[in-house]
């Protein structure tokens, strides 16, 4: 059995599934991934569409996204490389915070689809192990394109006999980052959805804003570590 078919089965309650290929898709997760990517485009066309050196309105916010952005990139990877990180580091941002936003605001469930639930993207394992596999992409080609072959001496530093703890950890960091951000998300719809049907009012609302607050967090936590990961393969190690 293929173990990263195993995994893709980690999930909860049914799905719309699309056959495409001979294989089955996780539709609802497609459908509100353009959703989010729609929000982005829209939001970024809007702040866009008539720069002036003095911004206003909402170029306002989308610089300041930008600088928050950039700041973020800085601090985790350094001045040197930093720049070149920002769009990658920028789009992983975006994408979970406006996923998870999705999900805590957008009334999806009011949204009646053939089988299953709409929710937010990262509330499918799919997605965050498909997240988590381009961050561990991105800091193996940031080491390798600075540092050539000698990257892999990390592995061998400070001491020989630490070769298998360094190489399982870079297989347990696609892991955590992908089940923290699943597992929280989750949990954060899943208490929502028993409290809204055992107390439909007053009571969810407190809730359902701590978990906006905390979605947003959790994609503040995936770009900060995606950037300490790229910043740690492109650090010079003595």
């Amino acid at each position: 059995m293929n173990p990263l078919l195993e995994i893709a089965e980690v999930s909860v309650g049914q799905h719309y599934y699309w056959e495409l290929g001979g294989y089955e898709l996780h539709g609802q997760v497609l459908i509100t991934s353009w959703v989010v990517l729609a929000i982005i485009a829209t939001l970024s066309l809007l702040g866009n569409r008539d720069l002036k050196s003095t911004p206003d309105g909402f170029q306002n916010f989308t610089e300041l996204v930008t600088e928050f952005i950039r700041d973020l990139a800085k601090t985790q990877i350094g001045e040197e490389d930093y720049l070149k990180w920002v769009p990658f580091l920028g789009t992983i941002f975006l994408f979970i915070f406006v996923s998870n936003w999705s999900g805590a605001l957008l009334p999806y469930r009011l949204i009646e689809i053939p089988n299953g639930e709409l929710a937010a993207p990262t509330n499918d394992i799919n997605t965050t192990v498909a997240l988590a596999l381009l961050t561990s992409i991105s800091y193996f080609y940031a080491g390798i394109s600075k540092k050539g072959l000698g990257y892999f001496s990390r592995y061998v530093e400070p001491a020989a006999f630490l070769l298998p703890i360094n190489v399982l950890e870079d297989f347990t960091k696609p892991l955590s980052l992908s089940f923290r951000l699943f597992g929280n998300i989750l949990a954060d719809e899943l208490v929502v959805g028993v409290l809204v049907a055992l107390v439909p009012l007053i009571i969810p609302i407190p809730i359902m804003l701590l978990g906006v607050f905390t979605s947003a967090i959790q994609a503040l936590v995936f770009a900060t570590l995606a950037g300490a990961y790229i910043g740690e393969a492109l650090a010079d190690h003595h």
